[in-house]
């Protein structure tokens, strides 16, 4: 029994000595970049009602969550994902508000993923959310800030992924296809199953053009030229719109001059139901999944009472910590407290000076002479 005890359950891990240092600093590093865009820092509970994260607000499946019951017998369940909380916390509190509401959040969140080899089901997030804002302007920001908090990290070699949920759905809407085989198709060619996507729509006697440029979303990737190609070929302005979107937000991110580090992905779906323009995820080498990701949700908050246009982003620290680790980037190695040892005898003199070299900003440990 003891030695079961001193074990952590399946999935989650202590973490200490030089890693903690490591994450204590570079959670430092993205929220002192986040603070300098004016955002303001927001806690909201670890754990929820059940509905907060139902499936009609889209966010995470039921059987993915932690649940458990209160006493008066409600369905509670640990947070799975931040941005429907913040999204009810707005609705709460600012609903009545106008103005550009710039929030900024750091905490856990419990997902029971056994399904997914290596992944922790208890993961550390940072994340914005910026509501009452439905601009190109909003959107860009948001991934200019994603930009400058993976630099500030000491992350250089990486590329954010840019796409439209419109686009997608529009393709969709264009040929027909119901709710139920537009979420199995968005499955399929968002993880790039061109077979069982092929046979769905040959299923659904999709006619040719649309055929063709469902399938080809899940290719185009890569630069502008992407945006170009698309829009000489879109069959409808749902599309388009969104094509023209990505290229305003697109121009907006040159003048920050970050457009460098974006691509496009016009086959890029999220597994978030809420998400209803601009999506994002940053890639790097060293890690096998997005380090961030976000996009815009402008009808999340109405599921709470409040209709408010919003976009954000989430940096998945623990994945983050592994890229800068397998690139060599992460923080230099702390070097450790000054130690002093003290007896009966010093003990007042080494307290003096472990005060003073504090006051001077120095860590300093007083350890007993043995």
């Amino acid at each position: 029994m003891l030695k079961e005890l001193i074990h952590t359950p399946e999935g989650v891990r202590d973490i200490y000595g030089d890693e903690e240092r490591n994450k204590l600093k570079v959670k430092s590093l993205i929220r002192n970049t986040i603070n300098l865009y004016g955002y303001e820092d927001i806690e909201t509970p670890t754990f929820e009602y059940f509905d907060v994260f139902s499936k009609e607000i889209g966010t995470t499946p039921s059987r993915e969550l932690y649940k458990f019951f209160d006493r008066e017998g409600d369905t509670l369940v640990l947070r799975p994902d931040f941005t429907p909380s913040i999204a009810r916390c707005v609705a709460k509190y600012y609903g009545e508000e106008t103005d550009p509401i710039k929030l900024t959040y750091c905490g856990n969140t419990f997902v029971n993923n056994s399904g997914l080899k290596g992944k922790l089901k208890e993961s550390t997030q940072i994340g914005v959310e910026l509501m009452n804002d439905a601009s190109a302007m909003a959107d860009a920001e948001s991934i200019n800030l994603v930009i400058e908090s993976l630099k500030s990290a000491g992350l250089s070699d990486f590329q954010i992924s840019l796409g439209h949920m419109e686009y997608f759905k529009g393709l969709c809407d264009n040929a027909g296809i119901e709710e139920e085989n537009e979420l199995l198709l968005r499955e399929y060619v968002s993880h790039k199953n061109f077979i069982p996507a092929t046979e769905l729509l040959d299923s659904l006697n999709c006619d040719d053009k649309s055929k063709e440029l469902l399938l080809l979303s899940g290719e185009s990737i890569g630069d502008y030229s992407v945006i170009e190609s698309a829009l000489k070929k879109i069959n409808n302005e749902r599309s388009k719109n969104a094509l023209l979107r990505l290229t305003e937000v697109y121009e907006i991110l040159k003048v920050f001059g970050n457009e460098k580090y974006v691509s496009f992905d016009l086959g890029m779906l999220s597994k978030y139901n809420y998400y209803t323009g601009v999506i994002f995820k940053a890639y790097t080498y060293g890690s096998g999944d997005a380090v961030a990701k976000g996009g815009r949700y402008d009808t999340l908050v109405s599921s709470f009472g409040s209709s408010k246009p919003a976009v954000g982003f989430v940096i998945l620290i623990d994945d983050l910590l592994m890229a800068l680790e397998r690139n060599h980037r992460l923080p230099e190695r702390h070097q450790g407290p000054v130690l002093l040892k003290y007896d009966a005898g010093n003990y007042k003199e080494m307290i003096g000076q472990a005060e003073k070299l504090r006051k001077e900003g120095t860590a300093v440990s007083l350890v007993p002479l043995r």
